[in-house]
């Protein structure tokens, strides 16, 4: 069985020869450390080298993807913020006007040539793509973080229609990407960060009027070119889960495991069976500060309670420096045990 079909059959709910692995995506200092611990010399090399079954191929990795003829980015809000409150260009919106006014993305600039080719030249591994899609971060960027959440009562009809503007873009830029794709695509993975350490940022409810409507139709669209949907969330999303599976998510990612009722055996209690999960080895404590031989024993452990239809990954995918690269080669030793 090779890593395509492992993947696919894990996530699908179905059985395989073992659980999935995933290194995440590490820092380019993290690499480096790496490279010298497992004496590799590329990223390929490396991931074969752990049993990676999983490549995270998106458009926004690749500089020729939007090409605007001032060299403008797709979101240029946020680029120079300090923090996510900052105040954005509508804070102080409340007119249609001047969110008609303002300079949206063109999917006119769009050029998939190089994640095309990298798809293309894959491998049987499985792949994971689209545009990562982090509408909730880029409202945040927009508005600012108090102002978005204000704004939701004051003024909704604004943020919808800020929502509607950001969504459709990537909605548009997602459908040309699957038209050229195909089955090259194995899942779309898409990233918004709807919780914090203890809780969601906006209430249920909220949550439900401003952000689940267009989250389930990026999931259908996925679902529609025949598409698994893997959403990366961290913080503790617990109380929405119930929601992201009955629209449709089919694995649940990071699993930030040190975050409110985020744990494995919280998660296994509530969702084993419903949906598939990615992550859960956490890089808060875990990872950075115990032995390797605990690690292996915690990988175990997680595999014991969200197996058989689990990624094993990091609760983070962005390793950084402080994790030993002997923490790593117990992560995917516990994982093949």
């Amino acid at each position: 069985m090779n890593s395509r079909e492992r993947i696919k059959r894990l996530i699908s709910g179905e059985s395989a020869d073992r659980c999935g692995f995933w290194l995440g995506n590490p820092w380019p200092e993290s690499m480096q450390l790496y490279h010298r611990y497992f004496n590799t010399r590329t990223e390929e090399e490396l991931r074969q080298k752990l049993g990676d079954d999983f490549r995270w191929i998106h458009p926004e990795q690749f500089e020729s993807t939007y090409q605007h003829p001032q060299g403008q980015p797709l979101f240029k809000e946020g680029l120079d913020k300090k923090s996510h409150g900052q105040a954005g260009p509508f804070a102080n919106c409340e007119s249609m006007a001047e969110v008609d006014a303002y300079e949206w993305p063109n999917s006119d600039y769009l050029n998939f040539d190089q994640v095309i080719s990298a798809l293309d030249n894959a491998g049987d591994i499985y792949r994971a793509g689209g545009f990562w899609t982090p509408f909730y971060h880029h409202l945040m960027d927009l508005f600012g973080m108090e102002a978005y959440l204000v704004k939701m009562y004051t003024h909704p009809e604004v943020v919808h229609a800020v929502t509607d503007r950001v969504c459709n873009f990537y909605y548009q830029a997602n459908e040309m990407l699957y038209e050229k794709a195909g089955n090259l695509i194995d899942a779309y993975f898409f990233g918004n960060d709807f919780g914090t350490q203890l809780d969601l940022i906006m209430a249920p409810s909220l949550f439900d009027q401003f952000v689940m409507p267009w989250f389930a139709k990026f999931t259908r669209q996925a679902h529609e070119h025949g598409y698994q949907v893997i959403l990366h969330s961290c913080g503790s999303i617990f109380k929405v889960i119930n929601r992201l599976i009955d629209a449709g998510v089919d694995c649940l990612h990071p699993l930030q495991a040190k975050a409110a009722n985020m744990d494995a055996q919280t998660l296994a209690s509530h969702f084993k069976g419903r949906i598939a999960f990615l992550g859960g080895i956490d890089t808060q404590d875990l990872l950075v500060h115990a032995t390797p031989e605990e690690v292996e024993e915690e990988v175990i452990r997680v595999k014991s309670l969200l197996g058989p239809n689990l990624i094993i990954s990091p609760s983070h995918e962005a390793l950084l420096p402080n994790v030993p690269p002997q923490n790593v080669e117990a992560m995917a030793r516990g994982n093949a045990d």
